[in-house]
């Protein structure tokens, strides 16, 4: 395999362009549309702030809800009548009706979903620019550097700086996919298809224990190889591999089925989204053998990492916007570096204090609703980064 580090005439080579420097007045017009792309995303992080906390009290109230109406079912091989329409827990072993086939490589197994990932060998364009001033103008000196890699998307080699020598073939040969057994069930409960889609821990397939399906395809380790030389491939060379996920029987070379844990509606033999009162729906499931208490705290702490992850992207949001809004100071102040610099420090602290505080007066907002006291306290607290930036500024000297 080429290396991206090898280098040569054919596989690396440098561009420079140059370009005036823009003057005052197309600064100053780009820096305004930069201030309407700020301010749009200002006002979306004002949306994301205050919507998600809504979200995350809907969702943990759900959760509570759930936790205290959910019954545990005594034996998951028989459909008791008496649960129909409740909320119930059960853990048990999949099963499936079928095995899943891929025919075109002889290949079967018992489980939810089998995934065929095709790679073509192609041609990968990396680039490297720097950006410098030279004699009033601004240069970018850019490095395109060429090399071949599996990859399982088609690589359009068209846009490439130099496609000569680096043509990738337009399609595959053989195209991905995954297919899911139609029917899934745990014990005598029928999965629905919400259910199904969160059984995605994939594991890679051995293809050991299988013959080459065809005279032109090789087998070398876990991968198919549509290949004269798996050692040394060609652009346009295929290579294939097979991932399951939810065992669904027991397999001589991969084990016993996998178990898994699922808390959702009974609808006769059914097991379907449940609706909460607080307007959220519930259908949880997870590998292994858990507990009513284990699922519960498992959706907990994940309603809990979502929403932190979705404050720091609305805080982050307000801040890149305000950023944007206030870099026409920046602008205005660029003849003279020294002052520029200082500018740009000073916008800097302005932006990070602004969104701070317009962050956690909107989650306080939020909250409003649901409990009053928090909300006071966090909108208390969104004072303090004024509060702090306030008492850095050195007080006026008495005239």
């Amino acid at each position: 395999l080429q290396q991206f580090s090898d280098t040569g005439s054919r596989k690396e080579h440098v561009k420079i362009t140059s370009e005036s420097k823009p003057g005052f007045l197309e600064r100053l017009s780009e820096t305004s549309g930069g201030m309407l792309m700020g301010l749009v995303t200002f006002l979306l992080s004002f949306y994301l702030l205050f919507t998600n906390e809504g979200r995350a009290l809907r969702t943990a109230k759900s959760l509570d809800e759930g936790l205290s109406l959910v019954i545990p079912l005594d034996s998951i091989h028989s459909v008791s009548q008496q649960n129909e329409g409740r909320l119930v827990h059960l853990a048990g072993a999949l099963s499936t009706s079928k095995p899943l086939f891929d025919p075109s490589y002889g290949l079967s197994i018992q489980a939810v979903k089998l995934k065929r990932n095709v790679e073509m060998y192609q041609w990968v364009e990396y680039e490297d620019s720097t950006e410098y001033e030279e004699n009033g103008e601004i240069k970018k000196e850019t490095k395109y550097s060429y090399n071949t890699e599996w990859k399982s998307e088609v690589v359009n080699s068209r846009n490439f700086d130099r496609e000569i020598g680096h043509k990738n073939p337009s399609a595959m040969a053989v195209e991905s996919f995954t297919a899911v057994s139609p029917n899934v069930q745990v014990g005598s409960f029928v999965l629905s298809k919400g259910l199904v889609d969160k059984i995605d821990d994939f594991k890679q397939l051995s293809l050991s224990n299988l013959e080459d399906p065809h005279a032109d395809v090789t087998r070398g380790g876990d991968y198919f190889y549509h290949s004269e030389n798996p050692r040394r491939p060609e652009v346009g060379d295929l290579r294939v591999s097979f991932f399951y996920a939810g065992l669904s029987g027991d397999d001589p070379h991969l084990g016993s089925a996998d178990k898994v844990t699922v808390i959702a509606r009974q609808r006769g033999d059914q097991l379907v989204p449940y609706h909460t009162k607080s307007g959220d729906v519930l259908q949880i499931l997870y590998p292994g053998d858990l507990s009513v208490e284990e699922v519960f705290q498992k959706e907990h702490e994940s309603n809990t990492m979502k929403t932190w992850a979705l404050r720091a992207a609305g805080w982050l949001s307000m801040f890149v916007g305000i950023s944007l809004m206030t870099r026409i100071f920046h602008t205005l102040v660029d003849w003279f570096p020294v002052v520029r610099d200082l500018v740009n420090i000073g916008l800097k602290a302005f932006a990070f204090c602004v969104a701070s505080s317009l962050s956690l007066l909107t989650i306080s907002i939020g909250w409003l609703f649901y409990r009053p006291l928090w909300a006071l306290l966090i909108g208390l607290l969104s004072v303090v980064p004024i509060v702090v930036a306030k008492s850095r500024v050195p007080p006026k000297k008495q005239q």
